[in-house]
This record gives structure tokens, sequence and C-alpha cells, in this order.
């Protein structure tokens, strides 16, 4: 009994914070966390599998493709240079070994993904810095 409010508190606590974060978030932080929540649902994805829970497993994976599908999406394909190409292209990759990793139950293939995601996230994250590096490098 104690137990069960405590988890609903938390979900609760959750919601809320989440919802909060999202209403307050700067674009670049909304990217964020996309790519956070991408990660998390691929995370479970893989304990479920592990767990033999498959049911599990295939909603965290179609949680997980959907948001990545989202940050596809949210490309601008105007910008020149090929780097929202690129994104799109491995972004597609990562759907499509999505789908590969829950058919064939390997967990290896979700861990492919989430590098491949993380990498893409550990460049997302240093862009403010390197903003604020410059806008007080041009303010000098």
């Amino acid at each position: 009994m104690v137990k069960s409010r405590i988890n609903s508190a938390l979900s609760q606590y959750k919601s809320v914070s989440v919802s909060s974060g999202v209403e307050d978030a700067t674009p670049h932080r909304l990217i964020q966390m996309l790519m956070e929540g991408a990660l998390d649902k691929i995370a479970a994805a893989k304990g479920h599998m592990l767990r033999s829970e498959l049911a599990e497993k295939g909603q965290h994976i179609s949680w997980a493709i959907s948001i990545i599908s989202g940050l596809q999406s949210s490309l601008n394909m105007d910008v020149p240079g090929g780097i929202s190409q690129n994104l799109f292209d491995l972004y597609e990759y990562m759907v499509r070994r999505l789908v590969e990793a829950g058919a064939a139950n390997d967990p290896a293939i979700l861990d492919e993904v989430s590098s491949l995601l993380a990498e893409i996230k550990s460049g997302w994250d240093v862009i403010p810095e390197r903003l604020e590096a410059e806008s007080r490098q041009s303010a000098v």
C-alpha cells in the first residue's frame, strides 16, 4: 500500500517535472530532452528484452522510434552544408536498427543505436558552451 502511493507520487512528480521543464525550455534544451528520452527508452527496452518482457520491450522501442522520428522531422533541411541530410540519414538508420533489434531480440543492436545517439547528443551538449565562449570573445 505504501509502496504504491510512493510510486504514484514519483510518477506524478516526474510528470510535473517534465512538463515544467518543457514549458521553460529553449529549443536547444528541447532537443536535448528528446535525445535523453530516446536514450532512456532504449535502455528500458534493453532491460525488458533481457528479462524476456516482450510487450514492454516493444512498447519502449516504439517510443524510442517515435522520438527519433520527431528529431528527424525537426531538422531544417534548408541549411547548407549537408549536416541536416547526414543527421536525417543517421536517424533513419537508427530507426531501421531499432526495428531490427526488436525483431531479432538483439540487445547489441540497442547498444549500437544508444552509442550513435549518445555521440550526437555529446556534440549537441557542447553547443551552449561554445556559443557563450564566442559571445565573450566578441564582446572583448
